[in-house]
């Protein structure tokens, strides 16, 4: 499955996020009711939260201070949802059982705002517009995240996919939007529309498509089960993996850097390939390899640093920071204890997301949430919640 922004708390850096994390991918699942929720918190919560986190739990969501980790409100929330940033410095999208449902986050309020739908899958921020991607119905919705604040839904382009497909899609900054292509039983590729939702482009050589990241130079690049396929200046490029079988689903890119940094399994029949090797995708020469960390991880263990360096978090508890151009690891920054991938992917497990020069790691096993300088590997700040958390988030401007 398969980014970079700037932060107001930021300045003088150049600050890169994956533009879909798996970080920020698969919907939940289907219902035929529309989920309630409503909040609690301590007796006089704070007016606004700054630069909120949000962590979900079964059963809610909480809101973090960005700086303190304390927690400023339970949001109650039922089924399984999942959290990505909205694309502006206050809102969060979540995905719910009946559709995408905004939350402003530093307000701590589920606003009114919903995208309904099937499982509600991908979100995807480039180029100061966000694409909603709806699986059960296939099709796509793209605002941009700044009028979120009006309180009501922001203009939104739509286009509907010609079947309903686990896809997902991006608008490029002079209004093309790639979006893929696929059914409920196969998936085969992406195509290119013009700002008036025509077709100009479309490559189905990329099976199992899945996830896409941007790289500098706005090289867009969606995962297959045998590599990735590139789209830049107008016209797709397949890259091919050094095995038959070698998937890339998720994938995290940087405007500070033209490699992406991928996932990689190779091994199609197993029910659950723990992989221990990344793949780096050098959008500009169109060439692949891998790294070996020497252990696992997972799909929510793949982000960006602030100059563009690739983050990997391990099942060994440790956040390797990786060189993009050369592949070596430059160092390894351990954060939580050991831990082991669930078979099933709706089950928590230690999960990454970077915003700045700061690591946001959650650990379930303790109900623990860690931050930590990714300049200096220190732990800055550490806090216990109620509940374990899954998924974690947070707001991130746009870019």
């Amino acid at each position: 499955m398969n980014t970079s922004i700037r932060r107001r708390a930021l300045t003088g850096t150049a600050l890169a996020l994956a533009v879909s994390t798996v970080l920020t991918a698969c919907g939940g699942e289907d219902s035929s009711t529309d989920a309630k929720a409503h909040d609690t918190a301590a007796p006089t919560p704070a007016a606004a939260v700054k630069d909120p986190l949000v962590a979900t739990f079964e059963g809610g969501l909480y809101i973090l201070d960005g700086e303190t980790l304390e927690l400023a409100r339970t949001v109650e929330l039922p089924g399984f949802n999942r959290v990505s940033p909205a694309g502006d410095q206050d809102h969060v999208i979540v995905s719910t059982d009946s559709g995408f449902r905004v939350l402003d986050a530093t307000g701590q309020t589920l606003t009114d705002i919903e995208y309904q739908g099937s499982k509600p899958g991908h979100v995807v921020r480039h180029a100061g517009r966000t694409a909603l991607f709806t699986d059960g119905t296939g099709e796509v919705n793209v605002f941009d995240p700044t009028g979120l604040g009006a309180g009501k839904k922001p203009a939104t382009r739509t286009y509907t996919s010609a079947e309903p497909h686990h896809g997902v899609a991006i608008e490029l900054e002079n209004g093309e939007l790639l979006s893929t292509l696929g059914t409920e039983e196969k998936r085969t590729g992406a195509l290119v529309l013009d700002k008036n939702n025509k077709e100009i482009e479309r490559n189905e050589k990329c099976p199992g498509v899945h996830g896409e990241a941007a790289a500098r130079n706005e090289a867009v690049a969606f995962g297959c089960e045998d590599g990735v396929l590139i789209y830049k200046d107008g016209r797709f490029t397949k890259v091919d993996a050094p095995d038959d079988y070698g998937r890339i689903g998720n994938q995290a890119g940087s405007d500070a850097s033209p490699v992406l940094l991928g996932d990689y399994k190779s091994d199609p029949e197993a029910e659950l390939e723990r992989p221990t090797r990344v793949s780096l995708i050098d959008t500009e020469k169109a060439t692949l390899r891998l790294v070996d960390l020497g252990t696992s991880y997972s799909f929510r263990s793949l982000a960006r640093g602030p100059e563009g360096e690739a983050l990997v978090l391990g099942t060994d508890g440790a956040i390797r920071v990786i060189d993009p151009v050369s592949g070596e690891i430059d160092k390894k920054i351990p954060v939580v204890g050991e831990w082991r991938e669930p078979l099933d992917w709706q089950q928590p497990r230690p999960t990454l997301f970077v915003r700045g020069g700061t690591a946001y790691v959650s650990e379930p096993g303790k109900k623990a949430l860690h931050a930590v300088d990714l300049a200096t590997g220190e732990k800055t700040t550490s806090v216990t919640l109620p509940q374990s958390t899954n998924e974690l988030s947070g707001v991130v401007a746009g870019h």
